[in-house]
C-alpha cells in the first residue's frame, strides 16, 4: 500500500495507488469530513488509508458495528451540511437498504458518496451480487469507475453531483478495480470549511406522513429527471467512434481494459467503443448515437444484464434491426468475473472472425495440463487459531454426551471459523449470512426437531448482527446453545477493531464491550467464558451448555494467532517426540493444524509456523508432543 506522504501528496504528482487507496484519495481531494464503513473485502482499504491520515486532515473515520450503522453516521453527517463517505461490501448494502431507502426521500445537504464494491469470481463473498439494479430500487445516482485513477476521479465528482442533487450517490467498483494498483494522478485538495448546522424540515425528514412520503417521491422522481442531462455529459463516459463501423461494443467497468487490451493486442479495427461510467440514469443520448450507426453491437459487463436490458429497450426507439450480444444469447457469462480470454472470445462472435492465440493453439491444452498437475489447495485455518481448537471441543462434547454428529446441528456464520467446513473437522452445517446462526438454530428448535441447535458466531459477527437474534431467542426461551469464537479482532479482512477490541480506527484506546456482559444484560442464565487451548476445560463447559434447558451462551476467548504473533504473545514451538510418537496420526486428523506435518511414518511439527498454543499436546493420546524450553 502506499505510504501516507502518497496519499497526502500535492497535485500533479503521479503515485502507485491500488483502486481502494484511490478511491480514499478522492475522498480526500473533496474534503470527506466523516468516513464510516464495516470491514468487507474487497473494500477494506478505504478506510484503513483514511484511518491513517485521519488526525492530520480533523477527519472523523470509524469501523462501524454494521453497515446500517456506518450508513446513518455518514447520513447524519450528510444532513448537517458536510461531506460524507460509507463504504462496504456487497452484501453490506443489504443491511443498510433500510436506510438507504428512506435516505432517497430525504436526500441530503453535504455531499454523501456510497461506495459499494461487488466480487464478480467470487473471490471471498457468499454471493455474486450485482448491486447495480439497487439504483433503480432506491432511485439514485450511480457511477462505475473501470480503473484506479476513475476511481479517484469519479468519487470528487459523485460528491459534486450528490450536493447538486441533494441526493446520495452510488459508486459501484468491482474486486478487480478495488484491488488493481496503477499510477495515479492526484489532484487538488477542496478545502471545505463549513459550520456543521441541521435545519429543522419535518416534512423532509420525517417519514410518520403518508402525505409527505408521496410529496418526497415526487421530489424525488425530479431529481432524477435533473440527474439524466448531468450523467448525459459525466465525462467519464467516453465514445470511440469514426461513423463508418457497422459494429460496435458498449462497455462498463474494468472490462474496457480488457476490451482495449484485447483491440491492441489483435490489432482490432472498425469496431465503435462506448465505455458508459453513468449507471443510473444511463446515458441514453450516447447508446442512441452508437446504436444509430451500427448493425450489431456486444454489450460487455460484470454481472447481470443490467446494461444489456436497457440497450434492448432503447432499440425500438431508433427505428434499425440491431443485433445485440452479450448475456442473453449466452455470448458472455452471467457468473464470474471477465477476463481478455472472456472478451476476445466475444469480440471474435461480433467480428465474426478468429483472432487467434498469440502464445499459439496449444495455449489452453498446456493451462489444463498444468490445472491437472497443481494440487488443489483447500483455504485453511491458520496454525494456533483458537477456532479449532473450540471446534475440536464442541465434537468432543458432542461425543461424551453419547450423541451423533448428525444428532447436534451446527450453524455457521460470517468469518474465518467458517473454514471449519474444512477437514478434519467439518463441523458447521451452514454459513449464510451475518448474524443468521442464532436465528436460524432458534427456528430448528421450534420447528420441533428432536435435534440440538448449537449456533457458532465469531465476535464481531455478534456485534454486527448477533444481538438482535440473542434476543428473540431469549424472549422465546429457545433451547439453543450460542458459542461466541472471539479472537479480539476482525480477523478475515485484516485485523480491524471491533467494540470488544478496546480500540478504535486510529488507534484511540477505549474501553471493551464484553459479549458476556451483553448475553447477561439481554437475560441469559447460562453465560461462560473459556479458553479454546484449554480443551479440557472448553470441553467440561460446552458438555453443561448442551445439557442445559434454554439459551446458553458459550464465550471462546483466545486472541486471534496471528495477532498473538505480531504482539510476541505466542509461546514456544512444539515439538514431536519421535520414539514416542506411534504414528496414529490422531493429532492431524482430529486437530488438522498446519503446523503438524505427515514425514515417512511419523508426525512432525513445523517450527517456522508454530504458534505454541499446546492443543497438540491436548490431543496425542501417547504424550509424544511437547513443547520447547523458553530460552
Amino acid at each position: 500500500m502506499s505510504d501516507d506522504s502518497s496519499i497526502l501528496g500535492k497535485a500533479g504528482r503521479k503515485v502507485l495507488m491500488m483502486g481502494n487507496e484511490a478511491i480514499a484519495r478522492g475522498a480526500i481531494e473533496a474534503g470527506v469530513k466523516v468516513a464510516t464503513a464495516y470491514p468487507g473485502t474487497p473494500s477494506t482499504e478505504i478506510i484503513e488509508t483514511l484511518a491513517k491520515v485521519a488526525k492530520n486532515l480533523d477527519m472523523h473515520v470509524e469501523w462501524a458495528v454494521n453497515e446500517k450503522v456506518a450508513l446513518e453516521i455518514a447520513l447524519g453527517a450528510a444532513f448537517s451540511g458536510v461531506r460524507a463517505l460509507v463504504a462496504m461490501k456487497a452484501p453490506g448494502l443489504n443491511i443498510a437498504m433500510d436506510t438507504l431507502m428512506s435516505a432517497a426521500y430525504s436526500g441530503v445537504n453535504g455531499g454523501l458518496v456510497i461506495v459499494v464494491a461487488d466480487d464478480p469470481g467470487p473471490h471471498t463473498t457468499q454471493t455474486e451480487q450485482d448491486n447495480r439494479f439497487i439504483s433503480k430500487i432506491t432511485l439514485l445516482p450511480m457511477l462505475e469507475p473501470s480503473d484506479p485513477q476513475e476511481a479517484k476521479d469519479i468519487v470528487k465528482e459523485a460528491f459534486k453531483i450528490s450536493e447538486k442533487l441533494q441526493l446520495p450517490v452510488i459508486v459501484r467498483t468491482t474486486t478487480r478495480v478495488n484491488h488493481t494498483s496503477a499510477d495515479v494522478i492526484l489532484g487538488e485538495i477542496e478545502v471545505v470549511k463549513r459550520e456543521p448546522w441541521f435545519s429543522k424540515e419535518p416534512m423532509r425528514y420525517i417519514r410518520a406522513s403518508m402525505a409527505w412520503n408521496l410529496a418526497r417521491h415526487k421530489w424525488l422522481n425530479q431529481q432524477m429527471e435533473k440527474a439524466k442531462e448531468i450523467m448525459e455529459n459525466l465525462p467519464f463516459n467516453k465514445l470511440e467512434m469514426k461513423g463508418d463501423e457497422k459494429v460496435g461494443v458498449i462497455v462498463s467497468g474494468v472490462s474496457y481494459n480488457y476490451l482495449k487490451e484485447v483491440i491492441k493486442k489483435y490489432c482490432v479495427e472498425n469496431v465503435a467503443v462506448l465505455k458508459i461510467s453513468a449507471i443510473n440514469p444511463l446515458p441514453e443520448k450516447l447508446i442512441k448515437k452508437l446504436l444509430s450507426k451500427v448493425d450489431k453491437v456486444l454489450v460487455l459487463e460484470e454481472l447481470e444484464p443490467y446494461l444489456e436490458f436497457h440497450i434492448k429497450s432503447l432499440i425500438p426507439e431508433i427505428g434499425r434491426n440491431i443485433e445485440v450480444l452479450g448475456k442473453f444469447n449466452g455470448i458472455t457469462p452471467r457468473e464470474g468475473e471477465f477476463s481478455p480470454e472472456i472478451v476476445r472470445s466475444a469480440l471474435e462472435k461480433l467480428l465474426n472472425i478468429k483472432l487467434g492465440n498469440p502464445l499459439g493453439d496449444s495455449k489452453e491444452k498446456v493451462l489444463e495440463e498444468i490445472k491437472s498437475i497443481l494440487p488443489r489447495r483447500a483455504p485453511p485455518m491458520c496454525p494456533g487459531c483458537p477456532h479449532r481448537a473450540t471446534y475440536l471441543a464442541l465434537k468432543k462434547a458432542i461425543k461424551r454426551l453419547g450423541l451423533k454428529l448428525e444428532e447436534v446441528s451446527v450453524f455457521g456464520d460470517i468469518g474465518c471459523y467458517a473454514l471449519s467446513l474444512q477437514p478434519p473437522l467439518e463441523a458447521i452445517w451452514t454459513e449464510h449470512c451475518m448474524g443468521a446462526s442464532i436465528g436460524m438454530a432458534a427456528g430448528l428448535y421450534f420447528a420441533g426437531s428432536r435435534q440440538k441447535a448449537v449456533a457458532t458466531i465469531g465476535d464481531s459477527t455478534f456485534f454486527h448482527m448477533g444481538i438482535q437474534p440473542l434476543i428473540d431467542a431469549v424472549q422465546h426461551n429457545a433451547n439453543i446453545t450460542v458459542i461466541v469464537l472471539d479472537n479480539g479482532t476482525i480477523a478475515m479482512t485484516g485485523h480491524q477493531p471491533h467494540p470488544g477490541s478496546g480500540e478504535t480506527a486510529t488507534g484511540e484506546k477505549v474501553k471493551p464491550i464484553l459479549i458476556e456482559d451483553i448475553a447477561k444484560a439481554v437475560g441469559v442464565k447460562f453465560v461462560k467464558v473459556v479458553d479454546p487451548y484449554d480443551l479440557k476445560e472448553t470441553t467440561d463447559v460446552l458438555v453443561e451448555a448442551l445439557k442445559f434447558e434454554g439459551v446458553s451462551v458459550v464465550v471462546a476467548r483466545r486472541l486471534c494467532a496471528i495477532l498473538a504473533a505480531r504482539r510476541k504473545l505466542t509461546g514456544p514451538p512444539c515439538y514431536v517426540d519421535p520414539d514416542t510418537c506411534t504414528g496414529c496420526r490422531t493429532c492431524i486428523l482430529q486437530l488438522g493444524c498446519p503446523s503438524l506435518v505427515w514425514e515417512g511414518e511419523k508426525t512432525v511439527i513445523d517450527a517456522d509456523t508454530c504458534t505454541g498454543c499446546g492443543v497438540c499436546i491436548q490431543v496425542c493420546p501417547y504424550n509424544a508432543i511437547k513443547m520447547e524450553k523458553e530460552e
